[in-house]
C-alpha cells in the first residue's frame, strides 16, 4: 500500500493537464486571453518546465523566450550512475527542439550579462536587449571555494562532479584507477545543497562498484552535517549492512583543509583522512546570476545562516522578495523544499500558473502543493525511494510537509530499481517533451 500511494503521487509527472492541476492544487481552469512577454533564463529542470507550461497552459498570447547558453542539458539525476558505467553522459542529454517545435518557445543560445529591473530588460552576452513583463531566473547552483592546498596540477584532480559534465568523466576515471587497497573519500557540504540523498547515493554506488569490480576497497563519507540528510533508514541500512565492509560514515566532519599533494583531508574534530581519490563537494550558493547581479536577489541565508547565498521568494508565485516582476526557481531559491530536480519541475508549474494569472489580472492560487519524489540506487540492481508532499501554510508563508512528512521505502529492491527507470523517463519527458 505504501508503495502504491507513492507511485500514484509521482505518477502525476506523466499525466495530462487535469492531473497536473489536481496534484499541485492548481486552478481547475486558467484564464483565456492572458498576454505578456516572459523571459526565462536557464534551461534546466525549472527553467525548461516553466517555459513549456507557460505556453501549454497560457496559450499563444504569452510570448516565451528561453535563454540558455548550452544546446543540451545534461541531467544531474542519474549522473552518479555514469561514475560506475551504468549510464553515459550522452544518455543523460536533453535538447530544446520539442520546446520550440511543439510549444512555440523561442530558444536563444546566450547568457544574461545584465538585468534592468526598472526598464524590465535583460542584456544578453550577444549584446541583444530583451524586454520582459515577467522574468524567470533558474540558474542553478554555484560553489564556495574549497580550503585546497597543493600544486596546480594536483589541485585539479580534486573534483566535485556535482554538475554533470567534464568533472563527472574525470571522477569516473579516478574511480576506475582504484584497487581494492584504495580509499575513496567524499565530503558532504552543510545543508542546503543540491539533492539531499545524492552524496549518500554516490557513496553506495561507488562502494558497490568497488566490491563488484575491484574486489573491495574503502569509502569514507565526511559529512559536515550532524546526521544523514535524507532516507536515514535506507542509507543507515546500506552503510551498516549492504556495504558494511566498504563504507565508513563520519558525521559532524567539517572540512578545514584538503592537501592535494598528500591526498589528505583534515576536519575540525573528526581527524585527518588519506585517500586515493578525494571527491570534495563544496558549500553551495545560488548561481552567479543571483549572487553577482548587484540587485540584491541573494537576500536569503545560506549554510550556517550566512546571508547572500540564495534568493528569497514568495512561494505562491516564486516572485523575488527583493526585486518585483522577477521570479526565481529551483536550486537558486531559498524555500523549505529540497533542492532537487523533481521539486524544480513542480515549482515551475506553480510559477507558470501564477504568472498566467498575474498577466491576466486574475487571483493567484492560495493553496499550492508540490511533490518531491526521488529514487536512489543502492547497488547495481536495487534502489530505494523517498517522497513528500508540500502544502502552502498561510501562517508561516512557507511550503510545509503534509501528513507524516517524508516517507521512505522499507528496503532497497530490484522492483524499486525498475520503477526508478520509469520515474526518470516520465520526469524528463514531462520537462523536455
Amino acid at each position: 500500500m505504501q508503495r502504491r500511494v507513492f507511485l500514484q503521487a509521482l505518477g502525476a509527472t506523466g499525466l495530462g493537464l487535469t492531473a497536473f492541476r489536481s496534484a499541485l492544487a492548481l486552478p481547475t481552469s486558467l484564464p483565456a486571453g492572458a498576454t505578456g512577454r516572459v523571459l526565462v533564463v536557464g534551461g534546466g529542470m525549472g527553467g525548461t518546465t516553466v517555459a513549456k507550461f507557460l505556453r501549454l497552459w497560457g496559450g499563444a498570447g504569452i510570448d516565451v523566450t528561453l535563454v540558455e547558453p548550452n544546446a543540451t542539458y545534461v541531467s544531474n539525476i542519474f549522473s552518479n550512475m555514469v561514475l560506475t558505467g551504468e549510464r553515459t553522459l550522452t544518455q543523460l542529454g536533453f535538447n530544446y527542439s520539442t520546446l520550440s517545435s511543439k510549444y512555440g518557445v523561442k530558444v536563444v543560445r546566450a547568457s544574461v550579462n545584465a538585468i534592468d529591473p526598472v526598464g524590465r530588460t535583460a542584456t544578453l552576452s550577444n549584446g541583444v536587449r530583451l524586454p520582459y513583463d515577467r522574468l524567470v531566473l533558474s540558474p542553478g547552483i554555484d560553489f564556495e571555494p574549497l580550503p585546497l592546498a597543493g600544486t596546480i596540477e594536483n589541485k585539479a584532480k580534486i573534483v566535485h562532479a556535482w554538475k554533470a559534465g567534464a568533472q563527472t568523466t574525470a571522477l569516473k576515471a579516478q574511480i576506475e584507477s582504484m584497487t581494492k587497497a584504495d580509499t575513496f573519500i567524499m565530503t558532504v557540504p552543510p545543508k542546503p545543497y543540491r539533492c539531499p540523498p545524492g552524496p549518500y547515493e554516490r557513496a553506495c554506488v561507488v562502494a558497490d562498484y568497488l566490491k563488484r569490480v575491484k574486489g573491495g576497497g574503502k569509502v569514507i563519507i565526511l559529512d559536515a552535517n550532524p546526521a544523514l540528510q535524507a532516507e536515514p533508514l535506507n542509507f543507515g541500512r546500506a552503510f551498516s549492512v549492504t556495504h558494511k565492509d566498504i563504507i565508513t560514515y563520519v558525521p559532524n566532519a567539517v572540512i578545514t583543509g584538503i592537501d592535494a599533494d598528500s591526498m589528505t583531508v583534515t576536519t575540525n574534530s573528526a581527524g585527518t583522512f588519506k585517500g586515493k581519490v578525494i571527491n570534495a563537494i563544496p558549500t553551495h550558493k545560488a548561481g552567479a546570476l543571483i549572487t553577482e547581479s548587484g540587485l540584491g536577489l541573494a537576500n536569503a541565508p545560506g549554510p550556517n545562516g550566512v546571508p547572500g547565498k540564495f534568493a528569497g521568494v514568495d512561494v505562491l508565485t516564486y516572485e523575488s522578495t527583493a526585486v518585483p516582476f522577477v521570479h526565481v526557481l529551483g536550486d537558486a531559491s531559498a524555500t523549505t523544499q529540497p533542492k532537487a530536480g523533481h521539486i524544480a519541475n513542480a515549482e515551475a508549474k506553480v510559477c507558470a500558473a501564477a504568472i498566467i494569472q498575474l498577466l491576466s489580472g486574475g487571483a493567484v492560487n492560495s493553496t499550492p502543493m508540490t511533490n518531491s519524489s526521488c529514487f536512489t540506487p543502492i547497488t547495481k540492481t536495487t534502489a530505494s525511494w523517498l517522497s513528500v508532499v508540500f502544502r502552502y501554510d498561510p501562517v508561516t508563508r512557507t511550503m510545509m510537509p503534509t501528513g507524516n512528512g517524508v516517507t521512505e521505502s522499507l528496503d532497497a529492491t530490484s522492483e524499486n530499481y525498475e520503477d526508478m527507470l520509469k520515474w526518470f523517463t516520465n520526469l524528463m519527458a514531462d520537462t523536455f517533451r
